[in-house]
């Protein structure tokens, strides 16, 4: 048995399930694997996310150690997100689930060229 954030688990994937049990999170991650970002940048590059829930989603990442906030004293305020070591070791799994979705969309779906 485990026992994390007070939950108790018999397998780990439902605990790895309850971290990213929405859309947005994985897209944080994905796109914070290429380097630290803005808030704005993270804003501008996620399709159809409120502030609000970017913002909240944000929150959930860095208090589950994925991601380092630093907020910088400046004017205007300037704030930098990255991944933590342990969100870094997301990139593999998250390599994989992108070729397996490409995968999918040849079979399944299709690609529209903008």
């Amino acid at each position: 048995m485990y026992i994390v954030d007070g939950k108790e688990y018999v397998c780990t994937v439902p605990v790895t399930l309850s971290i990213f049990n929405d859309k947005w999170k994985l897209d944080v991650i994905w796109y914070l694997l290429e380097g630290e970002k803005r808030y704005t940048e993270l804003f501008d590059v996620i399709n159809k996310i409120t502030k609000k829930t970017l913002t909240a989603k944000l929150r959930e990442l860095e208090e589950k150690g994925l991601i380092n906030r630093v907020a910088y004293a400046e004017v205007p305020p300037k704030v930098i997100y990255s991944l933590t070591p342990l969100g870094k070791e997301l990139k593999p799994l998250l390599e994989e689930m992108y070729k397996w979705g490409m995968k999918y969309v040849e079979a399944r779906g299709e690609i529209v060229k903008d």
